[in-house]
């Protein structure tokens, strides 16, 4: 039976315009919140809407502390079968529990990005899977190897049935890793469907120096079996991938330098790579997550972005929007949903024509869920 949330957060989003200063008010809710149902802290949403119009939310269920992998973290789950309105209870999805004698702490997985096959209806959920270092960073305690007590690990999770129930894990890295990288994981956030079938999920990797960089995986066969691009640029990571009306992929990325997302373009399905004229240029970032998304409305093939808009600290969360194929992004159809400064990270996806939907780490509850009126919003930036 769906729930109402207990919390409800009054989000106030401000329309930032070059020649206005209006504001209005909407309502965010409060998905996951510190303590709830005993959990330390929620983080790193991915957000997709299934076949049927369900939203599934997927995120680090993070138990005793805020800490990154490696520690004692599940991939938890929530469903919404009317628009977000309400959600069902969490239900954990992945979860490697105290696997080759060691404690749960020692077997975290998390940093999940979720996918939605538009043609099968099945919807993945990866995560990474790392063994035997508690209390040390997975980022630099993983190292070179395929097994689970050299390298981190990754695996996949499925559903057939929307969502409803969800398969054991399965163990993609001896496809998609070499053996000299010191760690391979996906996005996190969300992958796509290409036009023709193909799914594509953004990932990254370590090479054998501890350089990392962004790339993507794919399945021309459902799944059964998946191949890594090449690194599109060093010192970039947690990239997300939209496919352009060319056909050719956008691969958005954190560029650790700081500053400004880098932006390559691949039309091979990353066997190459080349940069975009906005890359370092158009998106400020202050080293975060970030989301990307294409959606169609009214005949017109949107970019959709949200990151914190700033160079320094992660703060003002902002959704843009481009009606160019990414070339520029007018500030008059820029939305900032929280000025407040929290963890960053957020997840885009399209509820339906008029409607997107963003889950976001806010500054007053670890993952907060909003509905954005595209009507609104557009009739505002014309």
């Amino acid at each position: 039976m769906n729930i109402k949330l207990p919390l409800t957060l009054t989000v106030l989003l401000l329309f930032a315009c070059l020649t206005m200063t209006a504001q209005t008010v909407s309502e965010g809710v409060a998905l996951r919140s510190q303590g709830e149902d005993g959990v330390d802290t929620y983080r790193i949403p991915g957000l997709a809407t299934t076949s049927k119009g369900t939203l599934i939310a997927v995120y680090d269920i993070r138990y005793d502390n805020a800490a990154d992998l490696q520690a004692h973290i599940d991939v938890g789950m929530s469903r919404s079968t009317d628009g977000g309105e309400t959600w069902e209870p969490m239900k954990v999805i992945m979860d490697m529990g105290e696997w080759g004698g060691l404690p749960q702490a020692a077997n975290g997985v998390g940093d999940p990005a979720i996918l939605v096959d538009e043609q099968t209806g099945t919807i993945w959920v990866a995560g990474l899977w790392t063994h035997g270092y508690p209390g040390k960073r997975a980022w630099t305690s993983s190292g070179p190897g395929m097994s689970p007590e050299e390298t981190g690990q990754f695996l996949l999770v499925k559903s057939e049935d929307d969502g409803l129930t969800w398969s054991e894990p399965v163990n993609i890295t001896g496809q998609v890793k070499k053996p000299e990288w010191t760690l391979f994981l996906q996005g996190p956030g969300k992958g796509i469907t290409l036009e023709d079938g193909t799914l594509v999920f953004p990932a990254q990797f370590k090479d054998k120096d501890g350089m990392p960089w962004s790339t993507i995986i794919y399945s021309k066969d459902r799944g059964k079996t998946w191949h890594t691009g090449t690194g599109a640029k060093s010192n970039t990571t947690e990239a997300q991938v939209v496919q352009l009306r060319d056909g050719s992929l956008m691969l958005n990325m954190r560029d650790n330098r700081g500053g400004a997302r880098s932006v390559y373009i691949t039309d091979d399905l990353g066997e190459t790579w080349t940069a975009h004229p906005t890359s370092r240029k158009a998106l400020i970032e202050p080293v975060c997550m970030a989301s990307i998304i294409t959606h169609k409305y009214k005949g017109k093939h949107l970019l959709i972005f949200s990151n914190p808009n700033s160079t320094e600290d992660r703060h003002h969360m902002t959704v843009k929007i481009s009606k160019d194929q990414g070339m520029t992004w007018p500030e008059v159809s820029w939305l900032l949903l929280d000025e407040g400064e929290g963890r960053g990270y957020s997840c885009l996806t399209s509820v339906n024509e008029h409607t997107i939907g963003i889950l976001y780490e806010g500054s007053k509850a670890d993952l907060v869920f909003q509905k954005i009126d595209l009507r609104k919003l557009l009739k505002k930036a014309r």
